[in-house]
């Protein structure tokens, strides 16, 4: 899988520097060609000659590499690689791409790849949980960058929780799978919807919910990293998405925007998800002006929104698929199999509140993946990760029904 692959290492200062004599040995021995650049911190952790020795090309710290000028061409590096891949990643190194600041070789290195990029942080509990972090990490994950969530275990504090980089072994499966799956969807429309809708009331006031857009937004990344075309059509949402000559963005408030968008793009799809958490009712009518505020009540007549994934449920012609979503708290598989059923999906995705983590605005996810036939239940999982096994378990769908 990984023969003759090219593999740039980036290694950043962190105890769990060790680890990457491990991952060079397992990358060669898997075939892979790997150049290693070390920023000045690491060599603290881990000698330049250990790397060197066991990637067999030597180490590379500083943009010059002597006194007669020669130079380490970061340009060239970044056009050579087929995978950029920086493990350990240190909180310092991670604040710095998520800001663009190029000040050592292995930076500017980054912002020149052409290459796809995964990083494995490393770092202790409470840096890893402290919001910049956590900032830092979704910044570059809008970039295109994949993140090999750090593992639970004892740290190098005493402590013990999430922060220890993936273990080499884990890192090399993750690699395998980015390749081996690379460009499944090469050719294929997807259409995706994310996020809320906001039903208005007056000019200032709305119905919606606490759906951020997270889900839907993933989604449609593993899609374009697999070679899809995709039309995300979002709600209101904070979340951000790079550009990308396969990627058509539709932003919409309300149900009735979603509905308009989402029948005149699902023609053309292949595959529909609707990961929206679409407003039921909408307000019968909106005021022009700010309701002012005068009596102890107020009573606003509601109506039902359309039912957007039942609509193109009706309209899915057979060699089409499609996905939908369930947030239930009671009943949750029965529930989800009667939506399964009365609006045409192929797949449903049901989130349980019931399951700490999972549902709204959260980082993780907890889902079961449930067709007419069986079902399968996920761990508690980055929405990356729900994303990509989502996604996975969707490639089998589709070549069941294409037969290949």
């Amino acid at each position: 899988m990984l023969r003759n692959k090219k593999i740039l290492l980036g290694v950043c200062g962190s105890i769990a520097a060790y680890k990457a004599a491990f991952l060079i040995r397992l990358l060669v021995k898997a075939g892979a060609d790997v150049r290693v650049i070390s920023t000045t911190s690491a060599s603290d952790f881990i000698s330049p000659l250990t790397l060197s020795t066991l990637s067999k090309n030597p180490v590379l710290t500083k943009f010059v590499k002597n006194e007669e000028g020669e130079w380490n061409n970061h340009v060239e590096l970044g056009l050579w690689a087929d995978l950029m891949l920086i493990a350990p990643l240190s909180a310092n190194t991670l604040g710095k791409m998520s800001n663009g600041i190029c000040d050592n070789l292995l930076l500017a290195t980054y912002l020149s790849a052409k290459c796809p990029v995964m990083v494995a942080p490393a770092m202790d509990l409470d840096m890893y949980a402290h919001p910049s972090t956590q900032k830092n990490l979704n910044i570059i994950r809008s970039f295109g960058n994949m993140v090999i969530d750090a593992e639970d275990g004892e740290l190098a504090s005493g402590l013990s929780g999430q922060g220890r980089m993936a273990e080499p072994e884990n890192i090399i499966q993750f690699v395998e799978s980015y390749f081996s799956k690379s460009q499944v969807l090469a050719g294929k429309k997807i259409l995706i919807t994310a996020g809320p809708t906001y039903e208005a009331i007056d000019p200032v006031r709305f119905i919606g919910n606490h759906s951020t857009g997270k889900m839907g937004y993933a989604l449609a990344k593993t899609c374009l990293t697999l070679g899809a075309e995709v039309v995300l059509i979002s709600g209101p949402s904070n979340e951000s998405i790079s550009e990308n000559p396969a990627l058509q963005l539709i932003k919409v408030q309300s149900a009735k925007e979603m509905l308009v968008a989402a029948e005149e793009n699902f023609a053309k799809a292949d595959i529909g998800i609707m990961s929206a958490a679409v407003a039921d009712y909408a307000p019968k009518n909106v005021a022009d002006k700010k309701i002012k505020k005068s009596e102890d009540t107020l009573t606003i007549e509601l109506i039902r929104n359309p039912d957007i994934a039942k609509t193109l449920g009706a309209k899915k012609r057979k060699n089409q698929l499609l996905i939908g979503f369930a947030l239930e708290t009671d009943n949750e598989e029965v529930n989800a199999k009667r939506k399964l059923e009365a609006k045409n999906f192929d797949l449903i995705i049901l989130n349980s509140l019931q399951d700490e983590g999972a549902g709204f605005a959260h980082n993780t996810n907890k889902v079961t993946l449930i067709t007419s036939k069986d079902s399968l239940s996920l761990p508690l999982l980055s929405k990356d990760e729900t994303a990509n096994k989502i996604i996975d378990y969707v490639v089998g769908l589709l070549n069941q029904k294409t037969g290949n």
